[in-house]
């Protein structure tokens, strides 16, 4: 089992930017895909990113694209979520998350982290 701990969110302007980190314990994290999904107020947990195991392969839900960048670094057991020009609607619980591989993970992640809260005002 993998434990997961995000970190980095805040309360940032609209135009902004954060970047979360998601530090990995347990079972050797460069055997999973890693990624992030978020929740909203009043809405369904919806997938963000996801990374390949060597970090060669990314995804990105439509919304996101050209503003968010997934990374990782798999000597200090981190997967990172840089998120530029950041909008009111990017407003949720963010929340790191495994799987088998970065297909799979977007529709059935293994593991969840508790979250971190990301807050954009207008």
């Amino acid at each position: 089992q993998v434990q997961l701990v995000e970190s980095g969110g805040g309360l940032v302007q609209a135009g902004g930017s954060l970047r979360l980190s998601c530090a990995a314990s347990g079972r050797i994290f460069s055997s999973y895909a890693m990624g992030w999904f978020r929740q909203a107020p009043g809405k369904e947990r919806e997938f963000v990113a996801a990374i390949s195991q060597t970090g060669s392969r990314t995804r990105y839900v439509d919304s996101v694209k050209g503003r968010f960048t997934i990374s990782r670094d798999n000597a200090k057991n981190t997967v990172y979520l840089q998120m530029n020009s950041l909008k009111p609607e990017d407003t949720a619980v963010y929340y790191c998350v495994t799987g088998p591989s970065a297909s799979a993970l977007v529709t059935g992640p293994s593991s969840w982290g508790q979250g971190t809260q990301v807050t954009v005002s207008s």
